[in-house]
């Protein structure tokens, strides 16, 4: 029951920690749903509170605002990883009903610990180690060389928290104003970056979605391509990879792998155990969203289909520019593009920053993604 209103029947109440694009965006899908969501945000301005989800005001660095949420609802789910990893583990000890639980997300929250997990079940990763000391990047790079991919453990989203460092004088300077630990890495050559959309429910039931290839710039994700122009053995051995994953960290709700193409093989390289950036195009490209399926999964109701809604889906995103103006102006020039089904978040303009997608359903792979590009390059015309 909703405690504000004893007459309305709800399908579940769920609490989402965060209320940015992804929690407006399933904001979306709850009130289909009959789902009532309420949000953990910052502000009566945040992007899922002015989608009219319910909100409680606070941060997630502040764990009675967090316990406060809690008491709100049946489960405690997240749309971003930057929750204390130790708090989340008190507050199941309490009894709250995390959905992923907390040693589940921590593989998305610390890459090391990630790394570690998905080394010691076999599954195929990068080569790296942990360093702190100019003597441990030494050690590392007498191995593979330099350059040296430097990663923060924890924090890093969209480039953040990485650094390309060229030699042993980029690493010290590095070490003297970040003291580490970092997972290193060497320099690889990817042939292509995929992801896999994978949804597993409290009772265990799988959903996969389709291979994509997402495309970087920037360190950013771009642009989602669905399905991913692979081999089918390398599209099976991915979506088999996430299924495994997420039945050996015990997944509650949706969660993306990313993985890398190289002459070597397929190598996974991050998890993110809620909605993602690379699952935006099944909005109006599967038959079941993936903000729909989290809602599902952590409620244990059962899960939808995924298969696409047509031979090929292209999400691009619409990032802002250096002018401060924002993409609303030219809504119009975007939806002129046929086909082009836009999503704008309602978020303040400014350089990098995400402000919407589009996302294009066609028949021809070259057709299609020429114009979901037109529609975001429509939307972010005069923003550069």
């Amino acid at each position: 029951m909703n405690p504000q209103n004893p007459a309305q029947i709800v399908s579940g109440r769920v609490g989402m920690v965060g209320a940015g694009q992804l929690a407006r965006m399933t904001q979306q899908a709850a009130i289909g749903l009959g789902v009532e969501l309420t949000v953990l945000a910052e502000s009566k301005t945040d992007p899922a509170v002015l989608a009219g989800a319910r909100f409680e005001q606070g941060t997630p660095a502040e764990i009675e605002d967090l316990r406060r949420l809690a008491s709100l609802v049946d489960v405690v789910t997240f749309d971003h990883e930057q929750v204390d990893p130790d708090w989340l583990a008190e507050l199941e000890a309490e009894g709250v009903n995390l959905a992923p639980s907390a040693s589940a997300k921590l593989h998305a929250q610390d890459k090391l610990h990630a790394r570690r997990a998905l080394a010691s079940h076999g599954f195929p990763i990068p080569d790296f180690a942990e360093g702190s000391t100019i003597a441990e990047f030494d050690q590392f790079a007498a191995v593979h060389g330099w350059p040296v991919v430097a990663k923060a453990p924890r924090g890093g989203y969209d480039g953040r928290g990485v650094w390309m460092l060229e030699d042993r004088d980029q690493a010290r300077e590095l070490l003297a104003t970040a003291p580490g630990p970092f997972l290193l890495e060497a320099m690889l050559q990817i042939e292509k970056e995929i992801a896999v959309m994978v949804a597993r429910s409290s009772g265990g039931e799988l959903a996969v979605y389709p291979v994509v290839e997402t495309v970087q710039r920037e360190a950013m994700c771009r642009e989602v391509i669905a399905p991913a122009a692979i081999p089918e053995r390398s599209a099976a051995a991915a979506a088999r990879m996430a299924t495994d994953i997420a039945g050996r960290i015990g997944l509650v709700g949706v969660m993306a792998v990313e993985l890398f193409i190289t002459e070597g093989g397929l190598l996974v390289n991050e998890l993110a155990l809620r909605p993602h950036n690379s699952g935006h195009y099944s909005i109006e490209g599967c038959v079941t969203s993936q903000f729909e399926q989290h809602l599902r999964a952590v409620l244990d109701l059962p899960l939808g289909e995924t298969s696409l809604t047509a031979p090929s889906v292209v999400t691009v995103n619409v990032v802002g520019g250096n002018s401060g103006d924002g993409p609303e102006s030219r809504l119009g020039d975007a939806l002129a593009v046929p086909g082009a089904h836009i999503h704008l978040y309602g978020k303040q303009t400014r350089p990098g920053r995400k402000l919407g997608h589009v996302t294009v359903c066609g028949q021809d792979a070259d057709a299609t993604a020429k114009a979901a590009r037109a529609a975001a390059s429509a939307l972010e015309r005069g923003s550069s």
